[in-house]
């Protein structure tokens, strides 16, 4: 039995030649001190990568029964969950391994930041980090779209206005992933291949030359105080620190130590699943669904809690200057700062600014967590429309006024400064938008308000605009440049 097995290996190596290429790569070597207790913080690169693999075993399993179409989304989730066998065990392993890795990311790129790993001759495998992060980022958001819920919805909206906001080519940029002028089906096909094809097709591109450029310029050694980094000397340096028998092979040392720990985070992800279940879904995707109140995955939370604590004359700073920014100064990090210490004690700046980041995120979440951003949801059971208002309407107006009152704008919106804050006043609606803007807003949606083109039919309308028209005291002109900016301003 051994000597076919021996037979069986030594057939394919004498085709696949593993010994000759794969060998030293396993074998290449690493600093002997990672030996020490300090080689534990250099298991969560590999860790990453093998929570990225179960994701895309988990996601293909998955691919096989979920329906990327608006009609049928949502209930091939259900059926997931309740019908097929162990179907709810493979999307919760799938929701906690992507929540497992986007933390294991996070906790990679502050130590590599806090040991100094990135300054030279390591620049280009921090850029490439950066960009695995980003998309880890693309591909969060893009998971959510998929659960295509209440709060996948509403933060699609919320995603989509950002993006719409960027000067010249916005609008271009929402036609693009959204497909229609609408959220709908084209838009959820856009994001399922967004989510199974592109973004991952780019982690595993990315992910293949971050390997390369760490096996190439070899594994970090870990930072002493009072040795900074020279590119005249360090070259030198490095090649005592591994060659000359001073290094250890990667294999079995460090190797075993990164299987022991991913062993236990994969151990902690399936008992998480087990207990927690998959998230979602929870309510469809409604927007005149009284009972959502929609809040966006964890790792969104902070920007959730900064975009409504901010004046609106800040938004537009915080949604495109603020992410281009701070994405310029990680890439750019190692090129002004690529010598020098690398120990952490020598570098105060860097430990206050980690510090600084993670309690404004620790904080924003929590605000975004407990704070109930979204509007009042029970204005419509209480506040009518105003009778004055009802006593001149027409059968079609009248119509219109009723389908106000139960598709739940009253939520959002006030007649006579009564009902919902979130929106504007209503009473003088007529004045401000003519007959074209008025249906654009409620078919398209703009600004904070949703598009409501899929729950409403062309006589609703039609309905809902003869009574918004009617809204315009007789002596009033009608609007001479109707915008929906102005709507969405309230002015």
């Amino acid at each position: 039995m051994i000597a076919a097995i021996r037979s069986a290996v030594m057939w394919f190596e004498h085709r696949l030649v593993l010994r000759e290429t794969l060998w030293p790569i396993i074998r290449h070597p690493v600093p002997r001190g990672l030996r020490r207790r300090v080689g534990w913080m250099y298991v969560f690169g590999s860790t990453a990568m093998t929570l990225l693999m179960l994701q895309i075993a988990t996601g293909i399993a998955l691919s096989m029964v979920y329906v990327p179409s608006a009609g049928e989304a949502y209930e091939s989730l259900l059926y997931l969950n309740f019908d097929v066998p162990l179907g709810w065990m493979l999307r919760a392993i799938h929701n906690w391994s992507a929540t497992m890795m986007l933390v294991v990311v996070v906790i990679h790129m502050t130590q590599v930041f806090l040991m100094g790993a990135y300054k030279y001759p390591r620049e280009l495998t921090w850029m490439f980090g950066v960009a695995l992060f980003l998309l880890t980022i693309g591909m969060a958001f893009t998971g959510q779209v998929l659960r295509w819920d209440a709060n996948s919805y509403w933060g699609l909206g919320v995603g989509v206005a950002m993006i719409g906001r960027v000067p010249y080519i916005g609008p271009a940029l929402c036609d693009l992933l959204m497909g229609s002028p609408m959220i709908g089906g084209e838009t959820l096909s856009r994001f399922f291949a967004l989510h199974v094809y592109i973004l991952p097709g780019l982690l595993i591109g990315s992910l293949a030359v971050h390997l390369y450029l760490v096996v190439r310029q070899g594994i970090s050694e870990p930072p002493a105080e009072g040795e900074p980094v020279d590119q005249n000397t360090y070259d030198e340096e490095y090649e005592k620190l591994i060659g000359g028998g001073h290094g250890d092979p990667f294999f079995p040392g460090p190797l075993a130590r990164d299987a022991f720990f991913i062993g236990a985070t994969l151990l902690l992800v399936f008992g998480l699943a087990a207990i927690y279940g998959p998230d979602g879904p929870d309510l469809p995707p409604d927007p005149a669904n009284v009972a959502a109140s929609p809040v966006p995955d964890w790792y969104f939370l902070p920007l959730f809690a900064v975009l409504a604590l901010s004046p609106r004359a800040l938004e537009t700073i915080i949604i495109l200057v603020a992410p281009i920014v701070i994405v310029i100064a990680l890439v750019l990090l190692p090129l002004w700062a690529g010598t020098g210490e690398r120990h952490w004690r020598s570098r105060p700046v860097a430990c206050m600014s980690v510090i600084f980041i993670l309690l404004s995120l620790l904080v924003l979440g929590w605000l975004g967590y407990k704070e109930p951003w979204s509007p009042i949801m029970n204005a419509w059971t209480k506040d009518a429309v105003p009778p004055d208002i009802v006593k001149r309407l027409t059968p079609v107006e009248l119509q219109g006024a009723t389908l106000l009152q139960l598709k739940t704008c009253r939520n959002c919106h006030s007649l006579d400064g009564v009902g919902g804050k979130r929106g504007p006043d209503l009473t003088y609606v007529g004045s401000r938008l003519d007959r074209p803007a008025l249906v654009r807003q409620i078919v398209q949606g703009d600004g904070n308000m949703p598009a409501f083109g899929k729950q409403l039919t062309n006589a609703e309308v039609t309905a809902l605009v003869d009574f918004l028209v009617s809204l315009r005291p007789p002596n009033r002109p009608p609007p001479l440049v109707p915008t929906p900016s102005a709507y969405a301003s309230g002015k």
